[in-house]
């Protein structure tokens, strides 16, 4: 496959994992409308954005949107960005071959009620990636 595709696979295994999804925690990706999704979600987009160290290697950011249930103040949210921490910051995934996309420290901004649902409240939760691709 591609750099761009390769980069979404290893960032979706963690997702798809086991252990991820022992969590309960709803995962869509960017550009996926999810039906029924509930109050209490996240939203996953990948945001390819620099040069790396060859032709087949990316920089960029991982920006993940929790949407939680408003007017119950920031314990849900940060429960999860702390969940999320677990799962990506500082860890590096390998793939086929000798690719690896290796992810840095997180940052998490609290942006208020959703504008598409008042009754959502949302934050946006980021953390910076490198896609090694190996020709």
């Amino acid at each position: 496959m591609g750099k761009y595709s390769d980069l979404q696979n290893d960032v979706f295994s963690i997702f798809n994992s086991t252990a991820w999804k022992a969590e309960n925690i709803k995962t869509y990706p960017t550009n996926f409308i999810a039906v029924n999704s509930g109050n209490e979600f996240i939203r996953v987009s990948i945001i390819p954005s620099g040069n790396s160290v060859n032709l087949i290697s990316v920089s960029g950011v991982l920006i993940i949107d929790i949407f939680t249930a408003a007017g119950n103040g920031p314990k849900a949210t940060t429960t999860i960005a702390d969940k999320l921490d677990s799962y990506l910051v500082g860890k590096s995934i390998m793939t086929q071959g000798s690719n690896r996309t290796s992810l840095f420290n997180s940052s998490l901004v609290m942006s208020g009620n959703d504008k598409d649902n008042p009754a959502l409240y949302r934050a946006t939760y980021t953390v910076p990636f490198n896609y090694f691709g190996v020709q």
